[in-house]
């Protein structure tokens, strides 16, 4: 009996503090921010560092968490993939979006990363309108945060390219929006809204595009100080068209009077279309630093029309800023243009940080920016500097394989595409002729390696079939996905890139799994982060496991990334 009474008395004695652990509610911030600027090497947080204000990147550093050794683990490294897998949490061989592009053998043609030709655009006409995640095969962390909450969570995804805005907002999320040139105006698609809300209607009267090309885009500061620079007129920069020479300053009034191009041959890899003609071209603002701040104006009206961060709910604005990519094909990462460029995307940051202080209030915001990839320097600029670098040409490799092919086994359309540096095989020819595949794929890798600037091959076969946890091979096998990659996979030399407008290399791009276009920032800040810095390695699929850790959430279905512990302390 007096046994029994002291068990009693004990577990009476227990329950308190028991049920004062248990009983600490949930917290979360009242908003996230995921900021991904689109092109940006790590260094540049740091090239820039005294030419920045103290309230953009030097706040975030100064008083947020950076992880200064974060890397992208496949190839190959564009916007589609890097959105796709900041945000699910994992890599293209599970996620499935394997390009910005990649060739359909089912239908025989090539798709678009986000397009959808089920729905209708809202906003505006044509294409540009009919797009939608369903690609994307797994969740993201905005779909997981809309779950947790019974879908009382806002998301909202907001980015000039639509897969900046559709990716990271995910399959469930209230709305994305996205830049339509023709006529200078945020649209979305019937996947998310039948018609666009009062205030994004009133957003695109209010015709702001146009008002930042009423102004010639100058330098912000003396062009003297431009140190970190090179010269304003370079062979391997691409002048505007109706400029003689890319140099400043840039008379925006007088060139988006002119009928609009395709985008400089270097954005063809990126998946980019060719702008529709309009009276204006008011797409010309995406190559120009007033693109951030027109989606980060749209943005910011976001957050007040919505009422993020301010329901009693934790609300996701999923924010892309994309011109620094656009800028970064066309001049390259050692321009002139480049560096104005972040530094007006400081202030935009700045402007950013400033608003969330007012409007959801300070501390109650969780941030984290990072980079959708990197970029590789202008194969001429290394070149003049005695650096070894080159460019070939995707057609011109897609003829050669093809020309090869057909000495040795007769006419033929053997190659269908040659597509993310990967080869599509025309399977059903193979097949026609009694082939083998995997003797093709074979034959392949050993012209593809004799090429000019190839370092190795490798067949999908291989891929399926082995497993690498490091190196180069992990990289094309973490960015493999059977049903929509090719049959034959190509790397580069290091300081190699495409050059859509082979011979000719003007500008730069992205794409490989060398560490100038794997390496990127990532840098959290606000709510419960505490100031420091690790230069241990991070992934950039940790991010939403993280996220997932913070919030007390499930990670995305498809997550294999892993919580990133120094910052969650």
């Amino acid at each position: 009996m007096k046994k029994s009474l002291f068990l009693w008395g004990a577990a009476m004695l227990a329950a308190p503090a028991f049920a004062q652990k248990t009983a600490k509610p949930i917290a979360r911030p009242k908003l996230v921010v995921g900021i991904v600027v689109d092109q940006m090497r790590y260094d540049y947080l740091y090239r820039y560092w005294n030419k920045y204000g103290n309230d953009g990147f030097k706040r975030l550093l100064g008083e947020g968490f950076s992880y200064e050794n974060t890397h992208y683990n496949y190839v190959p490294t564009y916007t589609g993939p890097g959105h796709a897998s900041i945000y699910t949490g994992t890599t293209p061989s599970m996620h499935g979006i394997v390009g910005n592009n990649w060739f359909v053998r089912e239908e025989g043609k090539g798709t678009y990363v986000t397009e959808d030709k089920t729905v209708r655009g809202v906003g505006g006409s044509g294409p540009e309108g009919q797009m939608s995640p369903r690609h994307m095969l797994t969740t993201t962390i905005t779909d997981e945060l809309r779950l947790a909450t019974n879908f009382q969570s806002k998301v909202i995804g907001v980015c000039i390219k639509d897969r900046g805005s559709i990716l990271p907002a995910g399959h469930a999320a209230n709305a994305a929006y996205w830049y339509d040139g023709s006529n200078g105006a945020f649209i979305t698609s019937t996947f998310y809204a039948q018609q666009l809300p009062a205030w994004v209607a009133q957003f695109n009267s209010q015709q702001r595009a146009a008002q930042y090309l009423d102004k010639p885009w100058e330098t912000l500061l003396p062009i003297s100080q431009y140190t970190e620079s090179t010269p304003d007129d370079v062979a391997w920069e691409s002048a505007f068209r109706g400029e003689d020479k890319p140099v400043f300053p840039h008379d925006l009034p007088k060139l988006s009077a002119q009928a609009p191009r395709a985008v400089q041959g270097a954005l063809k890899a990126e998946g980019e279309k060719a702008p529709v003609a309009t009276p204006r071209n008011l797409d010309l603002i995406r190559s120009t630093p007033f693109g951030n701040s027109l989606t980060l104006d749209f943005a910011l009206e976001a957050v007040r029309a919505e009422q993020l961060g301010q329901r009693g709910q934790t609300d996701f604005l999923a924010l892309s800023f994309s011109s620094t990519d656009y800028v970064g094909h066309q001049f390259g990462t050692t321009a002139i243009e480049t560096e104005d460029t972040y530094l007006r995307l400081d202030q935009d940051i700045a402007r950013l940080l400033n608003s969330l202080d007012k409007t959801v209030g300070k501390g109650q915001v969780l941030v984290f920016l990072s980079a959708d990839h990197a970029a590789a320097q202008s194969p001429n600029f290394m070149l003049e500097h005695h650096l070894p670098a080159g460019s070939v040409g995707p057609r011109l490799m897609r003829d050669s394989i093809q020309q090869q092919l057909v000495k040795r086994h007769g006419a033929g359309n053997w190659v269908l595409s040659y597509e993310n540096q990967q080869v599509y095989l025309n399977r059903p020819l193979i097949a026609q002729k009694q082939l083998n595949l995997r003797t093709v794929q074979d034959e392949v890798v050993d012209i593809a390696v004799n090429l000019s600037g190839v370092n190795r091959a490798i067949t999908a076969d291989d891929l399926q079939k082995s497993h690498w946890e490091s190196g180069m091979l992990m990289y094309l096998e973490n960015g493999y996905f059977p049903k929509r990659s090719g049959d034959v996979m190509v790397v580069l030399q290091p300081g190699w890139l495409e050059s859509y407008s082979f011979p000719i290399s003007k500008g730069t791009t992205h794409g490989s799994l060398n560490n100038y276009d794997t390496h990127v920032p990532l840098v959290f800040w606000g709510w419960r982060v505490k100031h420091g810095e690790s230069r241990m390695p991070a992934k950039i699929t940790d991010i939403a496991a993280t996220l997932a850790s913070w919030l007390h959430i499930q990670e995305p279905n498809g997550s294999t990334g892993t919580p990133l512990l120094e910052v969650l302390r």
